[in-house]
């Protein structure tokens, strides 16, 4: 990213020689993309963030409609449960099993000839269960001429995405997940697909989304996907298997939520019986262990978290914690030697 924070600073859209060493890079970059998420290069449209991909994917297809029914699950993301409930007056959502699992088989029977736009995940981003988005997509794709929205931002990266064999008409995706720098994302776009743009005001990204592009970040993103690679998965997995076996070992009452078999492999929530999650955090972070909560108290919203609520258990007692490509097995001993000291300590101030 430094040669286009220090020395190539030209709009891409300019036919001058600087603007075209910066489109060389954009495109490098879409390329990355394309490759490491089964698509081709002309189906990646930048966007700034997953937030931002999604709702150009919603938005999109019911302007594309002209409105219309929207079929989504109660464990989405926020950015794709409000932006269909801002979109549509006529939302189905479908319910979810104890682990975060939605049933294909309900999301495509919810489909009517008036449905204009499906929306569902690839993996769920609060207790990692993998979902069944290809399914849905055959489904529908059966009965309807729905346009198919899979968020795989909590997957990508970490476990294989592949655009093409999903068979959605949209996919996005971020970079921040798995390495790559904030601001940068994609919505991957069917061939053929033709929809308003989300953003207007210029004709970048072939007239899909206005805006000077972020190369810098753009150049990390392709970055970041170039470097994925099977050996990251099976890195991820191991330290977060080893997470989660010690905490349940070492601690009584704690329970992990999601599918305990097909989930992310970097992703793991936990209950933790007779603490809120609160002061667990906090604790945790004086100890220089980083996690995150589905409580009200731990966000920036002031409710639970939807997805645990749809799930039937408790928010409140709900601890994540996540491993990426920085982490190592230093700080999984971190957390291990940390999580029983505090929750013992807690549990002991409320008797």
């Amino acid at each position: 990213m430094l040669p286009y924070l220090r020395e190539h600073h030209a709009d891409p859209g300019r036919l001058h020689a600087e603007g075209h060493a910066t489109r060389v890079a954009v495109e490098d970059a879409r390329e990355q993309v394309a490759a490491a998420f089964g698509a081709r290069a002309r189906e990646v449209v930048f966007t700034a963030g997953g937030t931002e991909a999604v709702n150009a994917a919603v938005f999109g297809a019911l302007a594309r409609a002209g409105g219309g029914r929207v079929v989504t699950t109660a464990v989405e993301h926020s950015s794709v449960l409000d932006a269909v409930g801002r979109g549509s007056d006529d939302v189905t959502v479908v319910d979810v099993d104890r682990h975060g699992r939605f049933d294909a088989a309900e999301v495509a029977a919810a489909v009517r000839s008036d449905t204009a736009l499906v929306s569902v995940q690839l993996a769920n981003h609060e207790v990692g269960t993998m979902q069944p988005a290809a399914e849905v997509a055959a489904l529908v794709r059966e009965r309807s001429d729905a346009v198919v929205h899979v968020d795989a931002c909590a997957a990508a990266g970490h476990v294989p995405v592949h655009f093409g064999a999903l068979g959605a008409d949209l996919c996005s995706i971020t970079g921040h997940k798995f390495g790559g720098p904030k601001g940068a994302a994609a919505l991957l776009v069917r061939r053929g697909l033709r929809f308003p743009p989300f953003v207007v005001g210029g004709a970048q990204e072939r007239a899909r989304r206005a805006g000077i592009e972020n190369v810098p970040a753009i150049v990390g993103f392709g970055a970041a996907c170039a470097a994925i690679s099977d050996q990251e998965e099976a890195r991820e997995r191991a330290l977060a298997d080893r997470l989660t076996a010690g905490a349940l070992d070492r601690v009584e009452g704690v329970e992990r939520y999601g599918d305990p078999d097909t989930h992310l492999p970097h992703l793991v929530c936990l209950g933790v019986e007779g603490v809120e999650a609160e002061p667990i955090l906090l604790a945790l972070d004086q100890r220089g262990v980083a996690v995150h909560s589905g409580s009200s108290c731990s966000s920036e919203s002031l409710e639970p978290s939807p997805v645990l609520a749809a799930m039937g258990v408790d928010a409140d007692r709900s601890l994540r914690a996540s491993v990426g490509w920085s982490s190592t097995d230093a700080d999984v001993d971190a957390f291990l030697d940390a999580f029983p000291v505090v929750v013992g300590m807690l549990r002991e101030l409320r008797r």
